[in-house]
């Protein structure tokens, strides 16, 4: 049977261009989902002039037209999440389970979105001049550059996205080359969602269309969201060009597991936030810190529980754990792995590959015991089923080694006091928070981003995400000239 071939959407149509990529099923790699369309640096300039051409009138669009709009989508998504689901799963590799749930969390935020062109709001204000008064009005920024990645294939497209149109932008989405059906799938629903023709745009291909479209002179923002490295190219290419940016670039996340914490829960949590989908997560619990009077009793139950995770194909649901992205991301976890070894870090379970009745990229769920958080395994971020045992005296020990990292995305803590809680809440240096809960797992409607090298510019999602995409215009009225 013959593989199909998926294209661009530039200004309301299907454009496949001359060279294509392999899409390939990390739990079969006998599996090419589709060819996709590689982008060119004639295409990302066609699709920004579209989107540019198509501003006046989607910034000109009432609230009502937007709402119906990422209603119709959200909608579509949510009804057909079982679906996209199982495309979402066979191309990435989370289990079915997982990806479910984030094609339902990418449908309600577009209606989330949908809520937000109806809720949008300004000031108004009175000058300290007699009768002078002061409109505070938010517009749109412009033709607004998307760049995604592949662990959160349709989710993250979409929490860009919807923002983007509910606030009156027009979009060109570029997604990762490894995942890239999701996000062509979402572009089919919006193609016919009742957007005009440019308002939404999709280029696919490799990082140099990412690189492209940050240099087109009609873009007017960039949201990205990778590897640090990348993140901060883009961030200097933006700076230089005096444009907004936004960029998110991952984490090595502490879960600090105190003497009084419920060892059950802290382990289920470490579990959860360690290993569920690959470990691909940047919220993922990468650093265990555990006060010496639990140290034992947790190790020992977290080795308990990792060893009942099953690794298999995504779509089996007998599967807790599928396979990484690709044999590129499998061979950087496997030499981390190898380095955490030589610098002296116990590997107590893990740590191979696995080969089983489907060729893909399968990796054992790896757990290191008594690291030093100096240690590479510890200061890198992995993007794999990896994670680190550390041990510390007390509470301000553990405290110190949490915020001992360049990043500063997710952080959680397990304990029964509130006294050390709140202190932790007010003190860890990240973005988010957890208490008594995995480090990975956010909602839809609130803002999420990452302080130090774990982000950039404002936050994402919930109501915080027109601090990107809007611009604030200050306007002032005098009274009646007579």
């Amino acid at each position: 049977m013959q593989t199909k071939t998926y294209g661009h959407f530039i200004n309301g149509e299907w454009v496949v261009g001359t060279e294509t990529f392999p899409n390939v099923n990390p739990s079969d790699t006998r599996d090419v989902i589709g060819h996709y369309a590689q982008g060119t640096e004639a295409d990302v300039r066609a699709a920004v002039e579209a989107a540019a051409a198509a501003f006046p009138r989607w910034a000109a669009s009432t609230p009502q037209e937007r709402f119906d709009v990422l209603d119709r989508v959200g909608s579509e998504m949510l009804a057909r999440a079982e679906e996209l689901g199982t495309l979402l799963a066979r191309e990435e590799g989370k289990t079915l389970k997982e990806a479910i749930g984030e094609v339902r969390r990418a449908g309600q935020i577009f209606k989330f979105f949908a809520g937000e062109a109806l809720r949008m709001s300004g000031e108004h204000l009175r000058s300290v001049r007699p009768g002078v008064e002061i409109d505070l009005i938010r517009e749109p920024v412009g033709v607004v550059g998307l760049i995604t990645p592949w662990n959160f294939p349709i989710a993250i497209p979409a929490w860009k996205v919807a923002p983007a149109l509910a606030y009156g932008n027009t979009v060109v989405l570029k997604p990762a080359e490894q995942a890239p059906a999701s996000a062509w799938a979402l572009a089919e629903i919006l193609s016919r969602s009742g957007l005009p023709p440019g308002a939404f745009n999709l280029v696919l291909g490799d990082g140099t269309v990412g690189a492209s479209l940050v240099a087109q002179p009609g873009v007017s923002a960039i949201s990205f969201t990778g590897s640090r490295e990348v993140g901060r190219q883009v961030a200097e290419a933006c700076a230089r060009r005096m444009i907004r940016v936004q960029v998110e670039m991952g984490g090595k996340n502490p879960l600090v597991v105190l003497d009084d914490a419920p060892l059950e829960a802290a382990v289920e949590a470490a579990v959860n936030g360690a290993y569920f989908s690959a470990g691909e997560r940047c919220t993922a619990s990468s650093r265990l810190i555990v006060t010496e009077g639990i140290y034992e009793r947790f190790r020992a139950a977290l080795l308990e529980r990792i060893r009942q995770l099953r690794v298999g194909p995504a779509l089996d649901p007998n599967t807790h754990i599928g396979p990484v992205i690709d044999e590129a991301q499998l061979r950087r976890i496997l030499h981390y792995i190898e380095l955490g070894q030589q610098e002296g870090a116990v590997l107590a379970c893990g740590g191979q590959r696995l080969e089983l009745e489907t060729p893909g990229f399968y990796l054992a769920p790896t757990l290191f015991d008594e690291t030093d958080n100096r240690m590479t395994i510890n200061r890198e971020e992995i993007f794999g089923p990896v994670a680190a045992l550390i041990r510390v005296r007390d509470y301000e020990e553990a405290l110190a080694v949490a915020n001992d990292t360049e990043y500063g995305l997710s952080a959680g803590i397990f304990t029964r006091s509130l006294r050390y809680a709140h202190h932790f809440r007010r003190h860890v240096q990240a973005g988010t928070v957890m208490v008594n809960l995995p480090t990975a797992g956010l909602d839809y409607h609130i803002p999420f981003g990452g302080h130090k090298a774990s982000g950039y510019g404002p936050k994402e999602q919930g109501r915080y995400a027109q601090e990107f995409y809007t611009v604030v215009k200050t306007c002032y009225v005098a009274p009646e000239i007579a």
